[in-house]
């Protein structure tokens, strides 16, 4: 099944040639009406594979499939007008080569309508960005942190201390010569990802990262409260959506068991006003 959409106001060159403009607003979002929300405000909507943690209840991201990730990528496209969305491509669908990369690049594009992939990796990745955006694939980058790599990295920690640094501007330098049109910089000490983000003439969009990226990216549930099984150091609760909802769930359960509600105005009566059975 194809995705037929029209051509979006934002594409990835676009979002290319905002370097060292106005900061890059990034959203994650997996729904339908999370998509309409995020639209009004970002500049990017991440489909993120983060989608298996905070709608599927995954412990970590590696179990996330391309069923799912063209799923959630479909409802997102539909949601949006205005904000350019991303698809990450998921654990396993990228890695064993180029033309493995391509294929389901591919696929992700063609079922959603999303005019760009995210993949993670830096220097053992350009060979595969290359081939993707030769080949027509615009390609967001992922380095520093790469949440698909946790057990290879050995958690969720900061990249690019302790001697790290070169190997990170490194993994930056060899996406941006590989094509990429903008790179994540996740988990990377401020002043190294503000180093970075003066090297590169793609924009750099952070996670984590400091303030001297070109943009930044969280992931929706978590800046809203809505995800609460961990609150990493780099989120910011903008609101506490779930403690509210807690609330609200909890009044409607209490409401329920006193017969409270439904009242009359909720119901239907038996005949219509000024009608005589």
């Amino acid at each position: 099944m194809s995705a037929t959409s029209p051509v979006r106001a934002v594409l990835p060159p676009d979002i290319r040639g905002r370097k060292g403009q106005i900061p890059l607003v990034v959203l994650t979002a997996y729904t339908t009406p999370g998509a309409r929300l995020v639209d009004a405000h970002c500049d990017i909507a991440l489909v993120g594979d983060s989608v298996g943690m905070v709608l599927h209840g995954m412990p970590s991201t590696l179990g996330v499939t391309m069923e799912m990730m063209i799923l959630h990528g479909r409802s997102v496209v539909k949601g949006l007008s205005r904000a350019m969305p991303v698809i990450d491509m998921p654990f396993g669908s990228y890695e064993e080569s180029p033309q493995q990369a391509y294929r389901n690049a591919a696929r992700l594009m063609s079922e959603t309508g999303a005019p760009a992939v995210k993949l993670e990796g830096g220097v053992h990745m350009a060979e595969t960005i290359a081939f993707l955006t030769k080949r027509g694939v615009p390609v967001m980058a992922h380095i520093g942190l790469t949440p698909q790599s946790v057990n290879t990295l050995g958690g969720y920690k900061v990249v690019g201390r302790d001697g790290e640094a070169d190997s990170v501007m490194e993994d930056a330098l060899a996406v941006e010569a590989a094509g990429a049109f903008s790179v994540v910089l996740e988990k990377v000490p401020m002043g190294l990802s503000a180093r970075i983000t003066q090297r590169l003439a793609i924009p750099t969009i952070g996670i984590g990262a400091g303030v001297h990226c070109d943009g930044q990216v969280l992931v929706v549930d978590d800046m809203l409260g809505l995800f609460t099984d961990f609150k990493p150091k780099f989120v910011k609760r903008y609101a506490e959506l779930g403690t509210l909802a807690d609330q609200a769930i909890a009044e409607y359960a209490a409401e329920v068991r006193s017969r409270a509600f439904p009242a009359d105005e909720h119901s239907f009566a038996d005949v219509l006003k000024g009608k005589k059975p």
